[in-house]
């Protein structure tokens, strides 16, 4: 069975910093590009980020580029995203997806940041 877990949301200021993981497990990990996707309240999925299975390819929304970096580790079967210099539009439930682009594919259940002073 294949499960995406996401870990690492929770409040943080404007300006702060967050990590997201995303436990992979029920497919191999390493052969799948991977990606965020996030979903503001009221509003439809936006994809944040993804990078190709060999780790060496990222890819930013605009929105992103320069505050966020996606990461993996093969061999802990890990997905990373290392935001920073978080915005209050930065809020949303993030979603670890496979693939490399868009909004669709296999999701976890989600991991919400609220980025509020």
């Amino acid at each position: 069975e294949v499960q995406l877990v996401e870990s690492g949301g929770g409040l943080v200021q404007p300006g702060g910093s967050l990590r997201l993981s995303c436990a992979a497990s029920g497919f191999v990990f390493g052969s799948v590009d991977m990606k965020w996707v996030r979903q503001a309240p009221g509003k439809g999925p936006e994809w944040v980020s993804g990078i190709n299975r060999g780790a060496d390819r990222t890819f930013y929304a605009d929105s992103a580029k320069g505050r966020f970096a996606i990461s993996r580790d093969n061999a802990k079967n890990t997905l990373y995203l290392q935001m920073n210099s978080l915005k209050p539009e930065d809020t949303a439930v993030y979603y670890c997806v496979t693939g490399r682009y868009g909004t669709s594919g296999l999701r976890g259940q989600g991991t919400q940041v609220t980025v509020s002073s």
